[in-house]
């Protein structure tokens, strides 16, 4: 009896290090798939106006539609679901996508293919407040940066690689094939992440009571509010990145789309790099990243005669910005171990608002003041948000 019990904790010690890549991969398929069916449309967006006979500004509702489904779905995917298994919500969630993304390849009216994207819209939410739960079992605490890096890197591979592919077989066929394939493709992958996935019992996200709870406990709030005005100066900014670009003396379409691909090779390269060390330097990477990304953004609204300059800013960008998904969850693994449903939950939703309060705000501010002073905006917006979340991890736990 003395000599047993230690080996069986050591067992089960070794068991929950154990990093499990069958799962972390499956699950970086599925965003890559997710994502890329929630930008698809940007790239599709003049075939899919013309043939459903509306305009490009009503066709582009299919993406904005994803992001309000978003808002409202992430907080409360836990309440909706109080008890169900999270893998066997992240197949239903995956079905769910590739039922949306057929539903909208056969749709003959813009009506139906909103609908559709509702559908998307939950799925992706869903997977996002769920995946570090997830991926917390897939690699145990100690190692959360790491395994939340494989889902950030699926979302920049659908960014450089799954868009850009995207348009490329609609220009072979036409823009329904294209969602018929990642319709399918899709569904099958909800074979691999029940096959791949362990059992992940539902954590403790069941009512609002403990939502907000968890925004009471030291540096929460504080640190939910820094990373929302960090994804809002990232998002001020983004939107209109191609007007930022386009003030170039001499540039062309060329440019301009050489200069975007150096912002998602940054952000892959970025997301990698990142990932790999960010369990071990997290509290200098908790400000680092915000303050780096406020510079670039500075220094596109400040010397936007350089084409050289701005290729090393936006890669810069690129590379930190992909990164924040991954320092803010790890964020939520070490100030609420025992929230991790609930804390994943909370940064989708500040994601999602701070996404539609750039929207929003975004075109005021540039039709207003003007895009070099939206983008001083934005990185102002981001040295506050990098001050909050620095001050949230100084709180006592």
């Amino acid at each position: 009896m003395t000599t047993t019990a230690p080996i069986s904790t050591t067992a089960s010690a070794t068991t929950a290090e154990r990093m499990r890549y069958g799962g972390l991969v499956a699950l970086m398929l599925m965003s890559f798939l997710l994502v890329t069916a929630e930008f698809l449309p940007n790239g599709v967006l003049t075939q899919m106006a013309t043939e459903l006979g509306v305009t490009p500004g009503q066709a582009g509702q299919t993406v904005t539609v994803t992001a309000l489904v978003g808002f409202v779905v992430a907080p409360t995917v836990g309440l909706i679901f109080p008890r169900l298994d999270r893998r066997t919500l992240l197949v239903w969630m995956a079905l769910a996508a590739g039922a949306s993304n057929l539903i909208v390849a056969i749709a003959p009216n813009l009506l139906l293919v909103l609908v559709a994207r509702f559908l998307l819209g939950a799925a992706l939410s869903s997977f996002w407040a769920m995946s570090i739960t997830v991926a917390a079992r897939l690699s145990g605490p100690a190692r959360i940066g790491r395994a939340v890096m494989f889902t950030s890197a699926g979302a920049s591979l659908a960014t450089v690689g799954g868009v850009p592919l995207g348009v490329f077989l609609a220009e072979l066929a036409d823009w329904r094939t294209v969602f018929a394939v990642a319709g399918v493709v899709t569904a099958l992958l909800a074979v691999a992440l029940r096959t791949l996935l362990p059992a992940v019992p539902a954590a403790r996200a069941g009512s609002i009571r403990i939502l907000l709870d968890t925004i009471r406990r030291p540096g929460i709030g504080l640190g939910l509010a820094g990373h929302v005005l960090i994804v809002l100066g990232h998002f001020l900014a983004y939107t209109y990145v191609r007007l930022a670009l386009e003030r170039l003396p001499h540039v062309d379409a060329t440019t301009v789309v050489l200069l975007l691909a150096l912002f998602g090779a940054g952000g892959l390269i970025g997301n990698i790099a990142i990932g790999l060390i960010v369990d071990r330097t997290f509290g200098l990477l908790a400000v680092l990243v915000p303050v780096v990304i406020a510079g670039s953004i500075a220094l596109l609204a400040l010397v936007p005669t350089s084409v050289t300059m701005v290729a090393v800013a936006v890669t810069v960008w690129g590379f930190f910005f992909a990164s924040w998904l991954i320092v803010v969850n790890t964020w939520v693994a070490r100030r609420s171990p025992d929230r991790l449903e609930a804390g994943g939950s909370l940064v989708v939703t500040g994601f999602q608002a701070a996404i539609m309060l750039a929207a929003g705000g975004g075109g005021i501010l540039v039709d207003s003041i003007g895009v070099e002073a939206n983008y001083i905006v934005g990185a102002v917006l981001l040295i506050a948000g990098a001050a909050l979340f620095g001050l949230s991890n100084q709180a006592r736990r």
